[in-house]
């Protein structure tokens, strides 16, 4: 990237508003839907390969997945968000090593969290709500997957990089790469060798370097706008701390919804035993649940994360009219998006759930009723990842963080832990909509007179 590009000719800050979310925010969602694909295909499969106690056994092994998520989120996103912001001020040296300081801490936290799992898994396991029926089956697939966690970790967070290095559609292929070899590895294994979680997991990993594989040839061939050297590969402490601070917000959605899950399964099994449908299958159906919401989580972070270099470009460059523009237009694209979500989850419960494999009437009986409930404000949750992502792109890291847990952490986990006293296992359905719309509220409340004040200041 020459100077001149820098100064006012970076299409970030002259092609149409409209133009660049396509660009970046349809990649970057395709990236994300892609990305959760690999929990998906493999909850399908196993779902139809193993059965009901399958799908509970990959809803347990669940939460190590969140906390990858979260490291490379934390990691790629405070990278990116501050390589953009830099570049949009002119400084490129600055910029170089932010993006250097990131490489090497995803390859770290990616090594050590495989590491860390590894050695802990049963207790792990047993703290994520696993039943004695399911713990064979969420051991055996997770002991597996653990190898790829560092490729998953380094692959999803260089793709964020690339995306902000303007190759939005390569940082698409990375992760496209893996996740269709992934489809086409799990049937052959699950069902032509038979190894059921196993082969699963075998997949999933061999996919995940695929993908990695991808990635690290960006970075030593295709990166546009500087060669990465040895040295920015060093890890300065302003930039850790720059990248953590920005990145933050995101980590901590994430780890707020593996917490969630944690208590989730464990609710889910104390009071699944204590009705009619039992410990397991309550476990699973909200694992096939919470797979399908990955879906539209993916959408509506994917658009407003795809954003996320055209808000910090400009708004390090002053151009406050285009951030203003690109922030309405992404909303109006997130909730048709969430109105069309909501649309299908009340009318296609069953249909939806029955692509995870088959149960018995009691196990659709709870999967339909819960879908219905749980999700019943999906229509306004849009609003939460639009403004996390707006905040965090633009330096507001604080702002973020408290929108990013707000509907995870002040909401959701008080309810899930105290309405089910009252009411059972219905009080976790609840839960959901209430949690939904509370986290909405305080958005509306809190966060529109801040983005207002942030983006017109003329």
């Amino acid at each position: 990237m020459n100077e001149s590009t820098i100064t006012g000719e970076n299409p970030l800050a002259t092609q149409k508003v409209n133009g660049l979310i396509l660009k970046y925010g349809i990649p970057t969602t395709i990236s994300l839907l892609i990305s959760a694909l690999y929990n998906i295909v493999d909850q399908i499969f196993v779902g139809q390969g193993v059965g009901m106690l399958g799908n509970a056994a990959t809803n347990v092994a669940f939460p190590f997945s969140t906390v990858c998520t979260a490291l490379f989120l934390l990691i790629g996103v405070g990278a990116a968000s501050n390589f953009n912001l830099n570049m949009g001020a002119g400084n490129k040296e600055k910029a170089s090593h932010f993006v250097g300081t990131g490489i090497s801490l995803l390859a770290i936290c990616g090594i050590l969290v495989g590491i860390l799992v590894a050695i802990f898994l049963e207790p792990l396991l047993h703290l994520f709500g696993s039943t004695e029926q399911v713990l064979p089956l969420a051991r055996t697939y997770t002991s597996i997957v653990t190898v790829g966690f560092p490729f998953l970790i380094f692959s999803s967070g260089v793709s964020t990089l690339i995306r902000a290095d303007g190759s939005p559609t390569y940082s698409m292929f990375c992760v496209l790469s893996g996740a269709i070899v992934n489809t086409i590895l799990d049937p052959i294994f699950i069902f032509g060798f038979d190894m059921g979680m196993a082969g699963a997991a075998l997949a999933t990993i061999i996919s995940q370097f695929i993908s990695f594989i991808f990635a690290l040839y960006y970075l030593l061939k295709k990166f546009q706008t500087f060669r990465i050297t040895k040295a920015h590969l060093i890890p300065k402490f302003d930039c850790v701390k720059g990248i953590t601070a920005i990145g933050m917000s995101a980590c901590l959605n994430q780890l707020a919804m593996a917490v969630v899950q944690v208590v989730m399964n464990n609710t889910l099994t104390y009071y699944g035993g204590l009705s009619e449908y039992g410990q397991d299958i309550p476990l699973a159906c909200v694992g096939v649940i919470s797979r399908v919401n990955i879906i539209i989580t993916s959408l509506t972070f994917g658009i407003a994360q795809g954003c996320q270099p055209i808000f910090g470009f400009n708004y390090g460059a002053k151009n406050y009219g285009r951030v203003k523009e690109t922030l309405k237009k992404a909303g109006i694209v997130i909730a048709w998006i969430c109105v069309a979500a909501f649309i299908c989850f009340q009318i296609f419960p069953r249909q939806i759930v029955s692509i995870f494999g088959q149960g018995n009437e009691t196990y659709f009986k709870f999967a339909e009723r819960y879908f219905r409930i749980f999700m019943f404000m999906t229509f306004i949750n849009g609003i939460i990842p639009l403004t996390t992502n707006f905040l965090t792109s633009i330096g507001k890291a604080k702002k973020g963080i408290v929108f990013s847990i707000s509907r995870q952490i002040i909401f959701l986990l008080p309810l899930i832990t105290v309405l089910p006293i009252v009411m059972g296992i219905d009080g976790l359905m609840y839960a959901g909509p209430i949690s939904d719309f509370l986290a909405a509220v305080m958005a509306v409340i809190l966060g529109y007179p801040e983005i207002k004040r942030i983006v017109s200041p003329w």
